[in-house]
């Protein structure tokens, strides 16, 4: 990102590949490095880091009021970028990354950049072409899928710019994905890796390790150029103490489905620790996108039987165990846990995937009055992301699913913090 762009205490400067919403991004900026682009398909997605981007300068420029009028919709998102200077707007690219598109990110990326060292490349290629599930629902085992070979572009990348290290992020089912010769897609990337020069290690790391309220465990590849040692960046576990799921839902108003708002709530008085200490909350900036979707009477009245058997009984409801007038999928030998309650008595939820666009069935609020799926805020908690991260749409009209799809696909925040921070430590 351009000077203007300084969130942090040091000067290392990194790239964003397949950039998503920018939580590993995010995660990054928080422990002092600073963006200088961010590469990413998804227009709804690079709108989101447009804002964010947006965002950073104006706090740094102590025009936090702008930001504010922002989610107070007494701006609109165009008369937004425009408050701020165009290259921070630019820096954010909107486009896939292939072979008939690399030489222009290149460019545009030179021209924002211009000679300056880019110390670090961060980022993953979509998942769903290495994960279990993805695979499970894929007739072909997602065996040819060009999503499988998207890591080799990401090489490119690595050879043209010869960062310090590298960080490539990406699901447990790249340990075990293969190719059409049955040999493993993650063989190749370090091969391919370490022929252009990076000595690379590879680890399992667990987000709830790192105080975050959610089971999300991820496969993280570091690398560093040859002819240096590799100390890999784990980070230091952080263990948040007796703090329970409930902590995310504490001082968010009660909701029933179908109610609430895109813009600014009122929330309640919170006096304990966890979401401050989390970086989620910070009593500045208003809180946003916590509006419930709506739902069917039928949903209605299976959520109430998700909650009432988990707060009675602690377990967790077989989609076969439903009265049959409830039972209206064809398919009742897999996924038999579509409905799933995210249980505020637990350390950590279950994890938090893109889906939740789709239905709100596997992530249900464990408040039985207020009988409804969480709303784009309380998923975004669940991920760490700050209470001032704005999710946008393509169009500009606030809406609910691309926030929750951004969120699905993301990297917790603090997770990503975690291991900045100790990556800044054995540089």
């Amino acid at each position: 990102m351009p000077e203007q762009i300084n969130a942090g205490q040091n000067n290392l400067r990194f790239l964003d590949l397949f950039a998503g919403a920018g939580g590993l991004s995010e995660g990054f900026i928080r422990a002092g490095f600073q963006p200088v682009a961010h590469v990413e398909m998804n227009s709804a997605a690079c709108y989101t880091l447009k804002t964010r981007m947006a965002r950073y300068w104006l706090v740094e420029n102590n025009r936090e009021e702008t930001y504010i009028n922002y989610l107070k919709n007494l701006i609109t998102r165009g008369e937004l970028y425009k408050l701020v200077p165009e290259k921070i707007i630019s820096s954010v690219i909107n486009t896939e990354i292939g072979e008939d598109t690399l030489s222009e990110i290149f460019s545009d990326i030179n021209e924002i950049n211009g000679n300056k060292k880019i110390d670090l490349i961060i980022g993953g290629p979509p998942c769903q072409a290495y994960s279990l599930v993805g695979r499970s629902r894929d007739s072909k085992k997602m065996v040819g899928d060009k999503r499988n070979y998207l890591y080799k572009y990401y090489a490119k990348f690595l050879e043209k710019y010869q960062p310090e290290y590298f960080l490539f992020e990406n699901v447990l089912g790249l340990l075990s994905a293969k190719d059409e010769s049955n040999n493993c897609y993650l063989d190749d990337m370090k091969k391919v890796f370490g022929d252009i020069g990076y000595t690379v290690e590879t680890k399992k790391i667990s987000a709830v390790d790192f105080g975050v309220l959610q089971n999300r465990e991820r496969i993280i590849l570091v690398g560093r150029l040859k002819g240096n040692a590799l100390q890999y960046p784990e980070p230091e576990k952080w263990n948040p103490g007796r703090v329970c799921v409930r902590e995310i839902f504490r001082d968010l108003p009660f909701l029933k489905s179908g109610k609430g708002k895109i813009g600014p709530c009122k929330t309640k008085k919170y006096d304990r620790s966890y979401l401050y200490d989390a970086g989620i909350k910070d009593d500045i900036f208003p809180v946003t996108l916590h509006q419930a979707r709506p739902n069917t009477e039928q949903d209605l009245e299976i959520y109430r039987l998700v909650v009432e058997l988990w707060n009675k009984e602690k377990k967790r409801l077989d989609y076969n165990m439903l009265p049959n007038y409830l039972k209206t999928h064809n398919n009742r030998d897999a996924f038999t846990d579509r409905f799933k309650v995210v249980a505020a008595n637990l350390k950590y939820s279950h994890t938090v995937v893109a889906h939740i666009a789709k239905d709100g069935h596997y992530y249900i609020h464990p408040n039985i009055k207020q009988n409804r799926s969480i709303t784009p805020r309380e998923a975004a908690r669940l991920q760490t992301f700050p209470d001032d991260f704005y999710f946008e749409t393509d169009s500009g009209i606030p809406g609910r699913s691309a926030a929750f799809r951004q969120i699905g696909n993301a990297v917790p925040v603090l997770m990503a913090e975690r291991i900045a921070k100790k990556l800044l430590e054995v540089w």
